[in-house]
């Protein structure tokens, strides 16, 4: 009898209609001031009028609409970081490739004055995988915490306070997407019935539609893309085919690293793997030595923690959120860096004075050798 009821009630509703009444329209804000948010002093996103925090369920029992309208806010706050590297942190915005020609996808970096001419010191920031892009660690952290947790900028600030060029990269930014066009994906449209069909092949056919429409009803307030786009990979570097879209990333910072350029590598939570890259002996010897990996752990800050592979040693963050553990390793890393630049020196001066010693040898074998000739004439 239940079940008679149930189906009952379904064929009452029209589920065009009630997907056209439940879930507004997915048109949001272009800027922070209409989104009714803005930064207070400690960074933190406020309403500008309760001075409430962000909430994401804005809409109850809408979370497609809700979740649509979370990505449009990022979005923003994307641009609004890129804004504050260059005003706030004076970096410049730098377009690669860098020999793009016209109509070519391209992305962008941004770097300090000195980045390419620092004669000692250049930090190099890479962002996690995902929708972050240059500048940012977590858009959570963002939207939910602060600008100093979940951007780099403290970290740019920092290093440039301590002497270095900076570079920050942006390898997400990997493909330029279009939209195809007519690709929304349309309601299934009801099927004509002829006037002489028999009822009961009729009402087969109505629960079929009505389940189709259900599923349809489903798909549609599910947070799903549901257009088509088309991506074109962004050229990095002057390669072909091999170097593009995000490996290409991933490449070029392992050339930096087998050619010896890299002082030291900070990771955090980091879900590398070395195997896909170069895994001979003396890399993973190099990153025994040059690399820490903070990672999520419920251990204290800087406290050590198992390897899951050869590669480089692993401490904690002292957290166990993820998004969190650059923040909380902020201080940890920069003192990693400095002991590592200090052992860098002191063995670029131990070279030096080898070198000397060396040349100071051949000039006294030199003069001894010229006076025992001398005497023999």
């Amino acid at each position: 009898m239940s079940v008679c009821l149930v189906s009952d009630l379904l064929s009452r509703i029209d589920l065009d209609e009630l997907m056209k009444k439940d879930e507004p329209p997915l048109t949001f804000p272009a800027t922070l001031e209409e989104f009714e948010y803005a930064f207070n002093q400690k960074g933190q996103l406020r309403h500008i009028k309760t001075g409430e925090a962000f909430v994401f369920n804005a809409k109850e029992d809408l979370h497609r609409w809700n979740q649509k309208r979370y990505e449009a806010l990022g979005e923003i706050l994307t641009q609004y970081v890129y804004e504050l590297l260059e005003k706030e942190c004076s970096l410049t915005k730098a377009i690669v490739p860098v020999d793009a020609v016209d109509e070519e996808a391209s992305s962008f970096i941004f770097h300090s004055a000195d980045a390419l001419t620092n004669p000692a010191r250049l930090l190099v920031l890479i962002q996690g995988s995902g929708v972050v892009r240059a500048g940012q660690w977590a858009r959570r952290l963002i939207i939910n915490q602060d600008l100093d947790s979940g951007t780099q900028i403290p970290f740019i600030t920092r290093a440039m306070q301590e002497g270095y060029g900076v570079l920050v990269l942006n390898p997400n930014e990997n493909h330029l997407e279009v939209e195809r066009p007519g690709s929304t994906t349309p309601p299934p449209a009801a099927t004509p019935e002829p006037a002489d069909e028999p009822a009961e092949k009729r009402e087969r056919k109505d629960e079929k539609e009505g389940k189709k429409k259900r599923e349809f009803y489903e798909k549609y307030r599910n947070p799903q893309r549901e257009r088509e786009t088309e991506q074109t990979p962004i050229r990095v570097g002057g390669g072909g085919a091999g170097e593009r879209g995000g490996g290409a990333w991933d490449s070029l910072f392992m050339i930096f690293i087998s050619k010896s350029l890299v002082c030291a590598v900070a990771l955090t939570d980091s879900a590398h793997n070395i195997w896909l890259q170069d895994s001979s002996k003396s890399m993973q010897d190099w990153m025994q030595e040059r690399c820490r990996n903070w990672v999520s752990s419920p251990l204290p800050l800087d406290a050590p923690v198992d390897a899951m592979l050869p590669d480089c040693p692993r401490f904690s963050a002292g957290t166990e959120r993820h998004e969190l553990t650059s923040w909380t390793s902020f201080d940890s890393i920069f003192r990693f860096f400095g002991e590592q630049l200090q052992a860098q020196e002191e063995e670029e001066e131990q070279e030096e004075k080898e070198v000397e010693e060396e040349s100071s040898n051949i000039v006294t074998t030199r003069s001894s050798s010229l006076k025992n000739r001398h005497q023999d004439l």
